[in-house]
């Protein structure tokens, strides 16, 4: 029916935004961290892109204030997705490969449909825990690998980012939250605050100012993918199921991968790859539906 084409249209839009701009980030905050203090460069990051958001609806009129349901709601997901989530992993890629930390968050779907079952009373098929198995395993195995094994306190990072990424998109569902783009800008400004005390906590402090290439890393992160990427995937979790949306894990490795190899000289070897076939593999499953 054609009122259901824009729709159609529009999932499709941000499901391109999440398999490939999200998959680019990780080349972006490997670039970053070479300039920013990691926490410093996280917070302004979403705390800039929550800001940019807001003055849009102020300038399109479409500003109201949140009740405070709503308020706690993105506050819990503000610091459990941009905070833990893509925090702990712009502090791992001090130590870890993009490649490679996008091969651990692919994990991500794993953690929320496990989230989703134990927490939220979710039923489970076989599948499902076939599935979570199989990635628990591929995860298990990616971490006897070199690159992880020189960076151990990088995979714990990596993992506690992956849950806590994982739990506020499975709560995402139950919690009350600002409609429409105003969710996702009261999300980075609480997300974004949240780092920005992390990093006063941390004793993080910017000597000198970045040159172009950090600015520029930032620049995107904050427009592509903060603005443009997190508006797709909060559109996505509450128009398609929570496996569905957090599929982007199938892609993000592969384009981190084919950008870490290409433009930072990373080297990814057998053992990542496998790795990857399996956690993918596993996503696969959990994801899949009965015809």
């Amino acid at each position: 029916m054609p009122a259901t084409a824009p729709n159609r249209l529009l999932l499709l839009f941000c499901f391109f935004c999440l398999y490939v701009i999200w998959g680019s980030t990780y080349f972006a905050i490997r670039i970053g961290v070479e300039y920013w203090p990691p926490f410093m460069m996280a917070g302004v990051r979403f705390f800039c892109a929550g800001l940019i958001l807001m003055a849009v609806l102020l300038v399109t009129r479409q500003w109201t204030l949140p009740s405070a349901a709503e308020l706690k709601g993105a506050a819990i997901l503000g610091v459990l997705m941009p905070g833990v989530g893509n925090g702990l992993v712009t502090l791992a890629e001090k130590d870890v490969s993009s490649g490679v930390a996008a091969l651990v968050v692919a994990t991500v779907p794993l953690f929320a449909t496990l989230f989703a079952q134990l927490l939220f009373r979710q039923k489970a098929r076989s599948l499902e825990w076939a599935g979570i198995a199989l990635g628990f395993a591929g995860m298990v195995f990616l971490n006897m690998g070199a690159n992880l094994q020189a960076s151990p306190v990088g995979a714990v990072l990596l993992l506690a980012a992956s849950a806590g990424w994982a739990l506020g998109s499975a709560w995402s569902r139950h919690l009350a939250q600002p409609k429409g783009i105003a969710g996702s800008a009261w999300m980075m400004v609480f997300g974004g605050a949240s780092l920005l005390l992390a990093s006063a906590l941390k004793g993080e402090t910017l000597d000198t100012l970045p040159p172009l290439p950090g600015w520029l890393a930032v620049g995107y992160l904050v427009v592509f993918g903060s603005i443009v990427a997190y508006s797709a995937y909060l559109y996505l979790l509450k128009n398609v199921s929570a496996a569905a949306a957090t599929s982007y894990a199938y892609v993000n490795p592969i384009i981190a991968v084919l950008l870490g190899v290409a433009f930072l000289g990373e080297h990814v070897g057998a053992h990542e790859l496998i790795a990857m076939a399996v956690i993918v593999t596993a996503v696969v499953l959990i994801s899949w539906k009965k015809g």
